[in-house]
């Protein structure tokens, strides 16, 4: 349940939604996408309510990547990636060319012909990846409409390697004109990739800005209850977070506005 959250995934800007278990990321990326329906308030693209678009109209201005993808049939990499464009309107479906190039951007150039349900659960999802770029580039949009990509927890079952592919992706995306926005528990990773964070506890937002800002010890303690240390890293400036071992007890927590 999201209590008086008012959040915005700019354009141009790889936005990240933080927080512990619970917190709403994952609510917030369902209400933003459209898959759910607020009972107050409105989600809006561009200034129109989301609900005036069409499927096919949102499906041209939005790609979602959840956080797991329930497949069983005995597809290829490719067959999953072209779902992305399966859309009617979308251009002839025997053309393969974007989802190639979204594999191959996705680093899974020559995984064309793998069965996706034998592949590993990190190349399964940046399957889901591609099949997502694959929908935003197989119908562009006018000059002046957005495209938003909403992603939750992409690199979890990622390697280090493919980690920085994934997130490199992403942010060159967003540096082109896309709003995207990611669901994260990495906070290192976080403050690495993000131009914008929105810290989230118990429904509601606890803070929003840039890394170096939101994730500050007193901050990050009062989302996610455990006592954290931010340091610096002295070549970039950029910080890093170390959990400590104490637990914060809810008496003890400070009360902070959302916002």
């Amino acid at each position: 349940m999201l209590d008086g959250v008012d959040a915005a995934f700019e354009v141009g800007r790889l936005t990240v939604i933080l927080g512990p278990n619970g917190a709403g990321k994952s609510t917030l990326l369902k209400v933003a996408s459209g898959e759910w329906r607020p009972s107050q308030g409105s989600i809006e693209l561009d200034g129109k309510s989301l609900q005036s678009y069409t499927a096919m109209e949102l499906a041209r201005r939005r790609a979602v990547v959840p956080q797991a993808t329930q497949l069983s049939f005995p597809f290829t990499a490719l067959q999953v990636v072209l779902l992305g464009k399966s859309v009617p309107g979308f251009g002839p479906p025997s053309d393969a060319t974007p989802a190639l190039l979204a594999l191959h951007d996705v680093g899974l150039r020559g995984y064309e012909n793998r069965v996706y349900t034998r592949m590993s659960g990190g190349e399964r999802q940046r399957v889901h990846l591609a099949r997502a770029l694959c929908q935003l580039r197989s119908c562009p949009v006018p000059p002046g409409c957005s495209q938003a990509l909403l992603l939750d927890e992409p690199t979890a079952s990622l390697d280090p390697a493919h980690q920085v592919l994934t997130l490199s992706l992403l942010q060159r995306l967003a540096r082109q004109g896309t709003a995207v926005a990611i669901v994260m528990h990495d906070l290192n990773l976080a403050a690495a990739w993000a131009e914008h964070v929105i810290l989230m506890s118990n429904g509601r937002i606890v803070a929003t800005g840039p890394p170096g800002t939101v994730l500050s010890d007193d901050l990050l303690g009062l989302a996610y209850a455990c006592r954290m240390r931010v340091g610096q890293i002295p070549i970039d400036g950029k910080v890093f977070v170390l959990p400590h071992n104490t637990i914060i007890e809810p008496h003890a927590r400070r009360s902070g506005p959302a916002g």
